[in-house]
């Protein structure tokens, strides 16, 4: 009897057991939050393709899609009823990345995007407003709309970025291909045809190939048209296309023995890529794959910057309204547009490869390979002027686009768009190489040279004369990104057998593109010739970048009258001028033109002193540190641009102050800590401090321009220097002084900083 009850017993349980588990798969998974009565469209969790027709065992296919991308991002594409489709970037976030990269097979994702940045997906849009916790297993149990169910477009797919780092023990990649990899456009190039054309860089001419397999391939011109032509130069770095010679071709490549992988291609001309036009493929048994036709030749015209002829250069004229800045490589940056002779970001909202490529194409260079979001170049500072910039891609500029005017409420600078354009490929790294370092981002410098005889030698450059500046020019033209020093003295890597100096004198602005476009000797004179006086670098992909506060040293300015017993200290640190020594000290007094300064960093790196803390001054009569000798120049010039007054401030401590939201303070002075400026934070020097002053004692009344510089010897690296001045209008009546018109030293235009210069001065304190 006791045995039949507990078999009964077991019976029962089981059947519980069984029941309650049944139960549990159709109630709302446990990482999903607890529906609530929402008006429609209803979120909730998308049922399950397993629900339905295919097997219990088949999970959720996701895969990557799209260009121009890596095997690690891309436009999400999910399998469903035996159709791939795409998802909605609708309420799209990073929670909901994550579970898409998880099933992928990747860790984690470090971003997602919006707006189809990888091109629009075609058929079905299967989810729309999926909202995840992030901690699902799969997308499928996420709250959504339903499979179907959406109001989107597929302008509006949505893309994820995973991080670089596979799941341990994934085995199903789970990452699939759009197109069967022997039909996969990813490398095009022009092969050019002409001897003379071989030797030249930039190729703008030539047969249009794409990479096949371990080979090259050609494409059948039939029916090819000039906006064919425009999608492949923009592609190739090149913003303009030409019309190009057929005759002077065909009969060189009826000689040839042509493979042809595509047999017809049409584009619309707003792509930015030839995998995104709508593609024939030729059938590997066809007898003639281009019957009447021949392999398609294409002529582009490049931008001003890679042109070889300076007659050319007048005609065509690059924007003046447009610029990048904060890129690390040419062809990129934070876009920035000029309104009312004042320069402003873009907002990010809606920030396509249409738009980034309007901006490329008017900049001189191709269309974009990238459409960066949330200030990946760093922030801006300033106005933000447009907002959900939505062009065509056939514009001749941004300006020319649909746009939002922007309030305060809209965007923040954490938004600022910004570009990678496609840039021809000039081969200038071919010229430069750095030895000995312990990574490939340092080392010493050595330039190709060839001699009258067509001789080709590697040697050094003298290091002399070799600054940051021109550091800055040897690391883009290596494709390393900023220089984060420049070294006069290389001993410490001396490993290679190069010892001969072969250029001196080098003199770079810092813009340019390689060491051969900046002023050298033309005879090497070099004092220490010996190879462990050659020039180095240390490169680096980030960089920080100070930018002074203009409006406040504007409203914080005043005159202090102050006795010169109080002025031991700051006389010490030569912070008074000149005539302060023949003043009857500890009697009288210095006036001086007081004023705060908050000093942010915009870049990408932090601001660090170049010194390390051992080698930091001591200054007893202040009771601190100086980790910068000269961290910033206070000047005040006449008309003619002559100094009438100077100050300097050492970095007596370099720290962060405050931040903005989300970032927190790393560097603090107190207890001899690290000193530095993190990125998104600021370092306030107060007007009420030592050294915070011009001494305008000898100054007589007139009109003047005030100056501030900030890391004025470029003593630390920055992405950006020509940012680090701010110059105010300056009235001073003998009693009283007014500052007007205080601005970073590129926000404005040409011509308004023309009519700065010829400021006359004011008659009170009211800003006209």
């Amino acid at each position: 009897m006791e045995k039949s009850r507990a078999g009964r017993q077991l019976v029962f349980s089981l059947l519980f057991a069984l029941w309650f588990t049944c139960c549990l798969t159709q109630t709302t998974p446990s990482n999903a939050p607890t529906p609530t009565l929402t008006p429609t469209p209803t979120l909730t969790p998308s049922p399950s393709p397993s629900s339905s027709s295919q097997p219990q065992t088949e999970r959720l296919k996701v895969r990557l899609a799209g260009y121009p991308r890596k095997h690690n991002e891309g436009r999400i594409e999910l399998f469903h009823k035996g159709e791939w489709g795409t998802i909605c970037d609708d309420d799209f976030s990073i929670s909901n990345a994550n579970v898409l990269c998880r099933q992928l097979g990747f860790v984690s994702a470090t971003g997602w995007t919006h707006s189809a940045k990888y091109g629009k997906g075609q058929g079905k849009i299967w989810l729309d407003n999926v909202q995840c916790n992030g901690g699902e297993k799969s997308v499928e149990v996420c709250k959504s709309r339903g499979w179907g169910n959406s109001d989107c477009t597929h302008d509006e797919d949505a893309g994820v970025v995973c991080k670089d780092e596979r799941i341990p023990g994934f085995v199903d990649s789970n990452v699939i291909d759009a197109q069967v990899d022997e039909n996969r456009i990813e490398v095009v190039r022009l092969r050019p045809v002409v001897a003379m054309a071989r030797k030249k860089m930039p190729v703008t001419e030539g047969v249009v190939e794409v990479k096949y397999k371990d080979g090259w391939a050609q494409i059948c011109d039939l029916g090819w048209t000039i906006k064919n032509t425009r999608v492949v130069c923009g592609m190739l770095g090149f913003p303009h296309e030409k019309k190009v010679n057929k005759n002077f071709y065909k009969l060189y490549l009826e000689r040839q023995k042509n493979f042809y992988h595509l047999h017809s291609v049409a584009c619309t001309g707003t792509e930015v890529h030839l995998a995104a036009c709508t593609l024939e493929f030729s059938k590997p048994n066809a007898t003639s794959t281009c019957a009447g036709g021949t392999a398609a030749v294409v002529s582009c015209m490049p931008g001003p910057m890679f042109m070889q002829s300076s007659g050319s250069k007048k005609k065509l004229k690059i924007s003046n309204n447009v610029r990048l800045k904060g890129g690390s490589r040419l062809g990129e940056g934070r876009v920035e547009v000029l309104k009312d002779n004042e320069w402003g970001t873009v907002c990010d909202d809606r920030w396509n490869l249409q738009s980034a490529s309007v901006v490329c194409r008017e900049l001189g260079y191709g269309s974009a390979k990238e459409a960066l979001t949330g200030a990946r170049m760093g922030q801006g500072m300033g106005p933000i002027y447009m907002n959900e910039v939505k062009c065509l891609g056939v514009e001749k500029s941004v300006w020319s686009c649909p746009f939002k005017n922007i309030t305060s409420e809209d965007c923040q600078h954490m938004e600022d768009a910004a570009v990678r354009c496609n840039v021809p490929y000039m081969g200038l790294e071919n010229s430069i190489r750095i030895t000995g370092g312990r990574t490939r981002y340092e080392g010493r410098v050595e330039v190709l040279s060839t001699d009258s005889n067509g001789t080709q030698s590697w040697g050094l450059i003298c290091g002399e004369t070799w600054t940051t500046k021109e550091a800055m020019v040897a690391c883009r033209q290596l494709g390393l990104g900023y220089a984060n020093q420049g070294m006069q003295e290389t001993w410490y890597w001396d490993s290679s057998n190069v010892t001969e100096m072969i250029m001196s004198g080098v003199k770079c602005t810092g813009s340019e593109i390689s060491l051969g476009h900046c002023q050298h000797h033309k005879t090497v004179s070099c004092q220490k010739s010996a190879a462990k006086f050659a020039a180095g670098v240390i490169c680096s992909d980030t960089a920080s970048d100070l930018v002074l506060n203009a409006p406040l040293v504007q409203q914080t300015v005043y005159i202090e009258d102050r006795p010169l017993h109080m002025l031991y200290c700051a006389a010490e640190e030569d912070c008074l001028s000149k005539s302060a020594a023949q003043a009857n000290w500890p009697y009288g007094h210095r006036r001086l033109l007081r004023f705060s300064s908050q000093i942010h960093n915009i870049g990408r790196a932090d601001f660090k002193p170049k010194a390390g803390r051992h080698s930091w001054v001591w200054h007893a009569c202040h009771g601190h540190y100086h980790s910068m000798n000269i961290f910033t120049h206070y000047d005040l010039l006449n008309a003619n641009g002559t100094k009438v007054a100077e100050g300097h401030k050492a970095s007596f401590c370099l720290e962060d102050t405050d931040c903005q939201e989300g970032v927190s303070k790393r560097y603090e002075c107190a207890n001899f800590g690290d000193q530095g400026i993190t990125v998104g934070c600021w370092d306030l020097y107060r007007h009420d401090i030592d050294c915070q002053w011009i001494d305008i004692t000898d100054v007589k009344p007139g009109n003047y321009i005030m100056q501030v510089v900030i890391n004025p010897n470029h003593e630390v690296a920055e992405s950006d220097f020509t940012n680090n001045a701010m110059k105010c209008n300056c009235k001073y009546d003998g009693h009283r002084i007014w500052l007007h018109n205080c601005h970073i030293g590129d926000a404005f235009s040409e011509e308004a900083e023309r009519r700065f210069e010829k400021y006359p001065g004011q008659l009170n304190n009211q800003v006209s």
